[in-house]
């Protein structure tokens, strides 16, 4: 398989390639905002995606990895540091455009963030599941406008945020499941009511950077510490047998315009830490500098659930082929509450020498902590604070 330092690409970069003429690129036409987010495998835990948001045929290509805890190569952020990263600037994006709206001006805006999630059970007894928890949001804010117009401006963000629908409603993914090119019924999963969407390797082939940004849109603060025999340690989340909790930990800062950047760090397990940065896409304010919020939060569930896919293979000992997912998402952002449609994910396995686990996409969707928080409501917890004093919420 292909790898990430093979490649000699940057870990993040806005793709020059018209993505209408890359096979399978170019997301579904909807009214809402479409985006398709395609990723596939690459040697161990690594995987590649390439995100395409649409209809202006705007594509990011971003790569990810795990930490020692899982055996990775820790060369890219972790799965669940790209959702981190999208809460992050989904909500302080919403927080900078409703002060537009309502002509409040910031001096600072500082979002703190912790997200938690839980996995417990056994994967060869079949009932390992992942869980969620309401990820706790503190915005700091330095103002000079009244405390009654910031709480109003927080308030509606939250409440047009696209990260926060996602876990504050409760979806009914779909799936679908392709091994060697034939369908396979998935046990217990609704199916997309559409058509299946199509897997093309060569979507992935000669994907070309417009630039390469200065300073990096990706890159690594500290590597994790490689520990033995202790709890998150090396190779401890490819145990069997699971009860343990997660935490991931960020803060963002605005940067200028709707500029971002925020710093995510892996608490439990030991992992490494990671700065991102973000910036909207032209006909929503932004320049489009950096990928925007809603890739980096696509990116991530994509992600997390091609981990389980891999995690459960290497477990119950039938390695894959090779393995990738066709994941499409719709958000209607003009709402002034928008809810999320049900996120389609469709997976596509070349069997390996020992075949395919039967239930590999159930455990797959049971085991994800992204799918986890959208199928139960964990609605975040938001507190704000204005020049250091609590404000309450309108």
């Amino acid at each position: 398989m292909a790898s990430i330092e093979d490649s000699g690409l940057p870990l993040v970069f806005e793709v020059a390639n018209p993505i209408d003429e890359l096979p399978g690129g170019a997301p579904p036409g909807t009214d809402h905002t479409s985006i398709r987010t395609t990723v596939r495998a690459l040697t161990g835990m690594q995987k590649e995606a390439v995100v395409a948001l649409g209809p202006d045929g705007v594509a990011w290509r971003l790569v990810s990895d795990e930490g020692p805890y899982l055996n990775g190569t820790d060369l890219a952020p972790f799965p669940l540091a790209f959702f981190a990263a999208g809460m992050q600037f989904c909500f302080m994006s919403e927080v900078l455009r409703a002060a537009g709206r309502h002509d409040v001006t910031f001096e600072s805006v500082v979002l703190d963030v912790d997200n938690r999630y839980s996995m417990e059970g056994s994967f060869l007894r079949g009932d390992a599941r992942g869980g969620a928890f309401p990820p706790e949001l503190t915005l700091s804010v330095v103002s000079d406008a009244a405390a009654d117009r910031v709480a109003q401006v927080v308030a509606e963000a939250a409440a047009r945020c696209p990260a926060q629908s996602l876990v504050r409603e409760v979806l009914t993914n779909t799936f679908s499941y392709t091994v060697d090119g034939d369908p396979v019924e998935v046990d217990g999963l609704p199916r997309p009511v559409g058509p299946v969407a199509t897997y093309r390797e060569e979507l992935f082939d000669g994907l070309r950077p417009v630039s390469e940004p200065s300073p990096p849109v990706i890159e690594k603060l500290k590597a994790a510490e490689v520990v033995e025999g202790v709890e998150g340690g090396a190779g401890s989340s490819l145990a069997a047998e699971q009860k343990r909790t997660l935490h991931v930990r960020s803060r963002g800062e605005w940067t200028g315009a709707l500029r971002m950047r925020c710093d995510v760090h892996l608490l439990k397990p030991i992992g490494s830490s990671f700065r991102f940065r973000s910036d909207e896409t032209p006909d929503r304010g932004g320049t489009g500098e950096a990928p925007p919020p809603l890739a980096y939060l696509t990116a991530g569930v994509g992600f997390c659930f091609m981990t389980q896919l891999g995690r459960y293979a290497h477990i119950v000992k039938r390695p894959l082929g090779s393995y990738a997912i066709v994941q499409d998402n719709t958000f209607d952002v003009a709402e002034a509450a928008p809810k999320p449609g049900p996120t389609e994910t469709h997976v596509f396995v070349e069997a390996g020498p020992a075949g395919v686990a039967p239930d590999l996409v159930t455990v797959g969707e049971r085991t994800c902590f992204l799918h986890a928080a959208m199928r139960t409501k964990v609605p975040g917890v938001i507190e704000t604070r204005l020049n250091g004093e609590a404000l309450p919420l309108a």
